[in-house]
């Protein structure tokens, strides 16, 4: 319901209750009280009345009659003849007195009731007015920007207080410099870039930089999305766009951030519509104002998407943004000082290592790290305790990386026996091979994920890229559990549907997309599986022959064949540890990494001395 609409019912609600109050006024001067004519004569016999004043109503002779008691009560007696009862109350002697006949009012018999008629008319013309105002108001503002304003001494966030990104903010530095001092860049004849493009996976703090940079520069910040400017009807977008810029141009020098830029920006000519669809009017209205004919000095546009891929090629030229900044995920120092300044507001116990948990954490964006810190401080708040201890944070990322425990739900001891097994094959793989481990925690207790158990690896270093071997490794891994219940009960279960899938998921990139087949070759056959859905190509064909397709797939079987002898082959070396593992899982339901490496203490004995082979 519209603010109009919502005024209009309160002042008719008002309205109606003031004319029930009316009515109800003048039904009080109606009712008799319950007050009667024989008890006022037994009362007039007793002497009990002191006073009684009558007064007499226009159409006489009915009236009524204020009645004063010796105790003090008043009452009111209406009757139909005054003159009667002034005789009868003067035959007993009591004081009374006649109030004169009320006069009729013309203004309230004549006037009155046609003020209530134009008042009620006239507050009925304007609310109907005011809604076709408004009415008329919102189409004339269907066009205007809906970018929100921030001026500079609104914004505090400023750099010191953006975490984990040092290269992408010294590369940002140079736009709060020009911000600042325009003139410095100018003089030598520099021209400070147009647009600038953030992009990254999401959570890692794209729109968080922009913000500091604002802030930094202490300079008027407008922020929209990039859905925002998409509409049903062809042409408000481009004069979103339109209005936006020239607001801007008012308050220049400025920012402007477009979040999700790839809602509006997408590549033209991919959807159903043509070159007519409302979103390419947006996108083109946008490439002219970021560098068409106009001048849009001291206005610097400022960007952030995760899909930089499906972008217009128009909108990436120099000209229009300039420079692309990769936001990447933090390394394990960044980790430490996002972890840090997301902790500021939370005490910490005397056992909380942030340094530790920033090397487990390999992989996790800023918004995962702030995520990570809040599950734990509520943790620490469920079990009534005002700070926050290391447990909380481990039971976190548990909650984070794989989903919330079921401990409630009901599982048979069949189901747990084979869940063990299975758990305890994935855990032997990662800790026997060298590149995948090691065991972080081995559990039975299904979780939110849908999963009867779940074997949690520890990452202790970052990669930038991956390695075949530790792809192979990986395939091993994911296999381990269907090896273990083959072993162990000489039949196999559904659970492994997922292993399976991403195992054959990863040898088939390794075939097709990194080029580490001997039979295929060093030859991209991957069919981007992201075109058709992105509009590239409705109808999408293979880049290979069905002669090449059978060639991949017997290459993956390959893989994945290898990889499985290979497995099976380990965990049957150390089957001991496969039952020792299960039968700790069935007793325990969850083991940490110290508990399971003390199942191998037998076959891997620690050295006496450093440097010492066993």
């Amino acid at each position: 319901m519209s603010k109009n609409n919502r005024s209009f019912y309160i002042y008719f609600i008002i309205i109606i209750g003031l004319l029930l109050i009316t009515v109800w006024v003048g039904t009080l001067r109606v009712q008799n009280n319950g007050y009667t004519r024989g008890e006022f004569e037994e009362q007039l016999e007793k002497n009990e009345i002191a006073v009684v004043n009558i007064c007499p109503n226009k159409d006489v002779p009915t009236g009524s009659l204020e009645i004063v008691l010796k105790s003090g009560e008043e009452r009111v007696l209406y009757v139909t003849d005054v003159k009667e009862m002034e005789d009868l109350v003067r035959s007993y002697g009591i004081d009374c007195s006649v109030e004169s006949v009320p006069e009729e009012s013309w203004f309230l018999n004549s006037v009155f009731p046609i003020l209530i008629v134009v008042v009620v008319c006239v507050f009925f013309f304007v609310m109907m007015n005011a809604q076709n105002s408004g009415g008329g108001g919102r189409m004339m503002n269907f066009g205007k920007s809906r970018a929100k304003l921030t001026m500079g001494g609104e914004n505090k966030i400023t750099l010191e207080e953006v975490a984990g990104l040092k290269e992408e903010k010294e590369e940002l530095q140079e736009i709060v410099e020009f911000l600042r001092e325009p003139g410095k860049f100018t003089k030598v004849g520099a021209r400070i870039p147009k647009g600038v493009l953030l992009e990254g996976a999401p959570g890692t703090g794209k729109t968080l930089l922009a913000k500091a940079i604002a802030g930094e520069a202490n300079v008027p910040f407008f922020s929209i999305s990039g859905s925002d400017f998409v509409e049903m009807f062809v042409g408000v977008g481009a004069s979103r766009v339109r209005d936006m810029f020239a607001e801007a141009k008012r308050h220049a020098p400025c920012i402007i951030f477009i979040d999700e830029i790839d809602a509006v920006a997408r590549r033209r000519g991919t959807g159903m519509g043509g070159g007519h669809d409302e979103r390419e009017q947006t996108l083109n209205q946008l490439l002219v104002e970021m560098d068409g004919f106009g001048v849009n000095e001291g206005i610097i546009v400022m960007a952030a998407t995760n899909r930089v891929d499906i972008l217009d090629p128009a909108i990436l030229r120099p000209g229009r943004f300039d420079r692309k900044i990769t936001v990447a995920s933090p390394d394990v120092r960044g980790r430490e000082d996002i972890l840090k300044v997301h902790a500021k507001n939370k005490p910490l116990g005397d056992d909380v290592d942030l340094q530790q948990i920033a090397q487990t954490t390999a992989g996790f964006t800023g918004a995962d790290l702030e995520n990570l810190l809040n599950e734990a401080a509520i943790n620490a708040a469920m079990d009534k305790r005002a700070f926050v201890k290391q447990e909380d944070i481990k039971k976190a990322f548990i909650k984070v990386g794989i989903g919330a425990e079921k401990k409630s739900r009901i599982i048979s001891e069949k189901e747990k026996k084979i869940t063990a097994y299975h758990e305890a094959g994935h855990a032997i793989l990662f800790h026997v091979l060298p590149d995948v481990g090691p065991v972080y925690t081995v559990s039975i207790i299904p979780t939110g994920i849908g999963a009867a158990g779940y074997t949690m690896p520890l990452p202790e270093k970052d990669e930038m890229f991956m390695t075949k071997g530790k792809m192979i490794e990986d395939i091993m891994v994911s296999l381990g559990g269907r090896i273990a219940e083959e072993i162990i009960f000489d039949d196999i279960t559904t659970g492994a549907s997922s292993d399976i899938k991403k195992a054959t998921k990863e040898a088939r990139r390794m075939v097709t997309r990194y080029g580490m087949s001997d039979n295929i070759g060093v030859i991209n056959y991957d069919d981007d599986d992201d075109e058709v859905f992105i509009g590239r190509d409705l109808a999408h064909a293979k880049n290979h022959s069905e002669l090449i397709s059978g060639e991949i797939d017997r290459e993956v079987k390959k893989i994945i064949d290898e990889c499985y002898c290979k497995a099976k082959e380990i965990i049957k070396e150390h089957e001991d540890v496969l039952h020792k593992c299960a039968n700790l899982l069935l007793q325990k339901e969850k083991i940490n990494r110290a508990e399971f490496e003390a199942l191998f203490d037998t076959y891997y004995p620690q050295p006496e001395e450093p440097g010492e082979l066993v």
